[in-house]
């Protein structure tokens, strides 16, 4: 999935980052969140319903831009970018895994994983698909390569979409309730792939969860309670 470490220290930073939905009664997501991930990371965020969770993830993969407050990648600022400059830093540094793994359904698994990696551009089709190939064998489903994903469980399109969220190499995976629609057996694979992106490459994966067993298996877990964090723990 990746030949080497990455880039060491804070890769994921919030500085009193605060989110208000700008509607007829102002809706606070979040409140002042001091936030460092490092790399290696295996972090999740866990809370009630409704506590913010998702709206903390979104801000930290810069999918929404804080009301207050900067989220920095890298150790750089990433206020007052435009909309096309956060979506070529999204590209090019962050992959994204979500409960619904969104595989386009006119396109085999293959051409799938590959869709990141051609519009960043870097690569020749070729590279392409050797690298999306090596993705898949080393998710254990290259067999799957030429399928359509109607044709795969839920799991093997869980790590298809994984496979897909590495196209880039990106430093820093996102995912929001990875393991929302899977069985026990199929959200145990996940949990161990995160873990070992992290342990083994040097990732950093910032989680949503609703599951005890997914948090417990991560190395950190912040919780949130209306929108502001009330604990940061690290595990074992």
């Amino acid at each position: 999935m990746g030949a080497a470490r990455l880039q060491e220290g804070v890769l994921v930073e919030a500085r009193n980052v605060t989110r208000i939905l700008d509607l007829a009664v102002p809706v606070r997501l979040v409140h002042d969140i001091d936030l460092k991930v490092e790399s290696g990371e295996f972090v999740t965020i866990t809370g009630p319903s409704g506590s913010g969770k998702s709206s903390l993830l979104y801000l930290l993969g810069l999918l929404d831009v804080p009301s207050e407050g900067e989220v920095l990648i890298g150790g750089q600022t990433t206020a007052g970018l435009s909309s096309n400059e956060l979506a070529a830093l999204r590209l090019s540094r962050l992959g994204f895994v979500f409960q619904f793994h969104f595989l386009l359904p006119e396109f085999s698994v293959l051409h799938n994983v590959a869709l990141p990696m051609r519009r960043l551009g870097r690569l020749s089709e070729k590279e392409l698909t050797e690298r999306g190939l090596a993705l898949l064998d080393r998710l254990g489903i290259a067999d799957q390569a030429e399928k359509m994903p109607d044709q795969l469980s839920g799991g093997q399109r869980q790590r298809v979409a994984i496979a897909r969220s590495l196209g880039n190499d990106p430093h820093i995976i996102l995912a929001d309730e990875p393991t929302g629609n899977l069985d026990t057996k199929n959200s145990e694979v996940v949990r161990d792939i995160f873990r070992r992106l992290a342990e083994e490459e040097g990732r950093t994966i910032i989680a949503v969860t609703h599951e005890p067993a997914f948090a417990e298996a991560a190395m950190r877990n912040v919780h949130l309670v209306d929108g502001e964090i009330v604990s940061d723990t690290k595990h074992g």
